[in-house]
């Protein structure tokens, strides 16, 4: 597959003469890439960096008719064949409804992820790598605290420009996240120059990599994949054998009794730039879509407003981005309901901002991701619902990017709060309440020590 690729370079820069350039409980891994503390060093191989090429139009593009295709006419990574690449290729060949499941869902993005592939002029297997991070799930998150579909911690996140605020968090973003992912490979390609090694890192974190390099180096070993695979993780050791296995599937689906959902060869959406305000819902319905579908392709929106801070996009499938255009403009009310007040002392509770804001508790909780039992320490910036003073401000950029919230146990009355004083009745019954806690506690351990009581969901 790969000779082929080469073989159509010729025809594609004819091409480029003739026409402008165009524009885990599963089989997943459960962890994610461990890029965020790394620091910046020279590799040990800096002999190998190679330049990547310059992008050029492929004559494939415009031959394909759907995506799948275009993916296995852009494969240029070697090929690995070794045991654990036969055990995942039949674990994933295993659970092909499993595989429709993450390609129906990755129907919305791959398009854009093979076009943006092609724009740098890299292998187009990279396009696969979300179904083993995140199964193409922009809303996963890992034990590690990485999330979206590419699976970005937050420190590497903030390395490569991926906002994480209140309102949103790009790292799960479709365009963002897609952008960072990319550009963080090609980093990793410059500085190991081989793709595996390259996916290693990103899976491990570069430093790891050179640390694992610089030990087979000591020893007079190889350097390759497969000959540093010891030394690296469980997870790492399969992350590479785990693409593989994918990329054989992909490539011949009939082989492995596999059916693919067909992903056409064209946009899934378009982007739409919004520079005001707009609740998150009424987006939706503007668009005429539902709500379910309309975050999947807006993962990034943490909150019930999308705020018009710069660079706002939304995303929308082209018929859906015409609906909204058409409706915005017949729309004439307010866009957005919400605006926010930054908490100033104690006496603001959650009880006390519903009644100043003509809501309910429940409706602050909710929009703020308060849990219940949870109040809101001095400082913190919480969306409310606006009122006639505010209803046709906007929330300011500064606001945006720097509103933080900070929890804490909600008080339950004014003789709760630490330091208050008790009276000998308040002390007595608080001794009662202990001591009857205690008894009740040591009842249920009992019952649930007891032969005789049948586990509830048993």
């Amino acid at each position: 597959m790969t000779e082929i690729t080469r073989n159509k370079t010729a025809l594609a820069v004819f091409a480029l003469m003739l026409a402008p350039a165009l524009s885990h409980a599963e089989i997943l891994p459960e962890a994610a890439p461990e890029g965020a503390a790394y620091a910046p060093a020279t590799s040990v191989t800096a002999a190998a960096k190679p330049a990547l090429p310059t992008p050029f139009v492929k004559v494939d593009e415009f031959k394909e008719t759907d995506v799948w295709g275009r993916i296995r006419t852009g494969y240029a990574i070697p090929d690995i064949n070794n045991a654990l690449v036969l055990k995942h290729t039949d674990a994933y060949s295993a659970r092909p409804e499993y595989l429709t499941r993450i390609s129906n869902r990755a129907s919305r993005y791959m398009f854009h992820v093979v076009q943006e592939l092609e724009k740098r002029n890299m292998p187009t297997e990279l396009a696969l790598l979300p179904i083993i991070e995140s199964a193409f799930n922009p809303q996963a998150y890992s034990s590690a605290d990485a999330a979206g579909m590419w699976q970005f911690v937050p420190g590497t996140g903030r390395d490569y420009n991926l906002k994480q605020n209140m309102f949103k968090d790009e790292r799960r973003g479709v365009l963002a996240s897609t952008d960072a992912a990319l550009s963080y490979l090609q980093k990793l390609y410059t500085m190991f120059g081989d793709w595996p090694l390259a996916l290693a890192a990103y899976n491990w974190g570069e430093g790891n990599v050179q640390k694992a390099i610089k030990r087979n180096q000591d020893m007079g070993k190889p350097t390759d994949f497969e000959s540093l695979a010891d030394l690296m993780p469980a997870e790492t050791r399969n992350y590479v054998p785990k693409l593989q296995a994918v990329k054989n599937i992909i490539a011949n689906p009939a082989q492995y009794n596999v059916s693919l959902p067909v992903i056409d060869n064209a946009p899934y959406f378009t982007a739409i730039p919004k520079r005001n305000d707009i609740d998150l819902v009424l987006a939706a319905q503007l668009a005429e879509l539902p709500l379910d579908e309309f975050k999947a392709l807006n993962p990034q929106f943490n909150r019930p407003v999308i705020t018009g801070s710069e660079n706002t996009k939304i995303l929308l499938p082209q018929k859906n981005a015409e609906k909204f255009q058409l409706n915005l403009a017949q729309w004439g009310r307010n866009l957005s309901t919400w605006t926010t007040h930054k908490i100033t002392g104690a006496r603001e509770t959650i009880a006390s901002l519903a009644k100043r804001f003509d809501t309910t508790p429940d409706v602050i909780r909710q929009a703020n991701n308060i849990p219940a039992k949870s109040g809101v320490r001095a400082g913190s910036t919480i969306l409310v619902p606006k009122t006639a003073a505010t209803m046709h401000t906007d929330i300011a950029d500064h606001v945006v990017d720097t509103a933080v919230l900070a929890l804490k146990a909600e008080s339950t009355g004014r003789n709760s709060r630490r330091g208050a004083k008790m009276s000998n009745a308040q002390r007595l019954k608080s001794k009662v309440a202990e001591i009857r806690s205690r008894v009740t506690k040591r009842q249920v351990k009992t019952a649930a020590a007891s032969p005789r009581k049948k586990p509830r969901n048993g």
